[in-house]
């Protein structure tokens, strides 16, 4: 069985399918990667080469694919950064094409569009995409809280809030629903100053039941990019495991956290995917989720 992944790729660092496929093979997930933009390094540096691919080439790409007869291996499609609108089209219609061969086949959604403290960082139109097209599609779908707002327009700063954006997120149509990063207090699209608390918080919800999890909080530079991407590939192969919103919400976490200590200790602008590979596997730290 095999992931269909269509995201952005960078020659240098971790974004995008950089960040998710080598975590996924290396917990046994065959991959198929399709490229929706192709750059030198992720935009987190300020300056970069290369071009967006658009949507012609990646559906080009899945109709070769399915001229192979292989579509049926697909366990699970997952999207992440599109370079333009259009791209999102070219993902629904890969969705369609995988669900015709394998109709029980997951579709995660990570709804890349901007953080705290950068606001929007995508182009003009694909918000509204991924809000009215693209997320309703989703089997899971894994914003982080700038994200979470934009999706659903409700003010994140109070707990009670943030469960209710998940509910309306549900509503849409997921099932399942993981908010990568969680800062209680803070209303990242209402215009006031990020405040980093010493601690993150994760939701995850499913079946009427959500769970936070929460870890220390690790400085970076600005500009740290693919943890986010690395947290919902995560998720999703253990989440196809156990089918348990919990489980994969603790494992995920411990794996996350333990890259990003390793990242930090080695003083380094990009993830230490390579050098900690084995958090992965096995996370060194264990975090346990409660139900709320």
């Amino acid at each position: 069985m095999a992931i269909l992944s269509i995201q952005s790729h960078v020659v240098y660092g971790y974004a995008g399918n950089t960040a998710a496929v080598f975590p996924l093979q290396r917990l046994g997930r065959e991959v198929w990667a399709v490229n929706t933009v192709e750059f030198s390094n992720h935009t987190g540096y300020g300056a970069w080469r290369g071009r967006a691919l658009g949507s012609e080439l990646a559906g080009e790409l899945v109709e070769g694919i399915a001229d192979r007869g292989v579509l049926n291996q697909c366990e699970a499609l997952l999207s992440g950064y599109m370079g333009d609108a259009d791209v999102g089209d070219a993902v629904l219609a890969a969705l369609r094409r995988v669900r015709e061969a394998a109709p029980e086949a997951l579709y995660c959604c990570d709804p890349v569009m901007g953080d705290l403290g950068r606001g929007f960082y995508v182009k003009e139109g694909i918000p509204e995409k991924f809000r009215r097209e693209v997320a309703p599609q989703a089997d899971i779908v894994t914003p982080n809280q700038f994200e979470l707002e934009a999706l659903t327009g409700i003010n994140t700063a109070a707990l009670k809030d943030a469960l209710s954006a998940i509910e309306a997120l549900h509503a849409l149509g997921p099932r399942a629903v993981l908010v990568t990063s969680y800062y209680e207090g803070n209303n990242p699209t209402g215009g006031a100053p990020f405040t980093q608390p010493d601690h993150i918080d994760m939701l995850a919800s499913a079946s009427g039941a959500v769970y936070r999890i929460r870890t220390p909080a690790l400085p970076f530079p600005s500009g740290m990019a693919g943890s986010g991407d690395l947290c919902t590939a995560v998720f999703l192969s253990r989440y196809l495991e156990s089918r348990d919103v919990k489980t994969a919400l603790e494992l995920t976490a411990g794996s996350v956290y333990g890259i990003l200590e390793a990242t930090r200790k080695a003083g380094r602008k990009e993830l230490s995917l390579i050098e900690a590979q084995g958090e992965l596997v096995s996370p060194s730290h264990s975090f346990t989720a409660v139900k709320l």
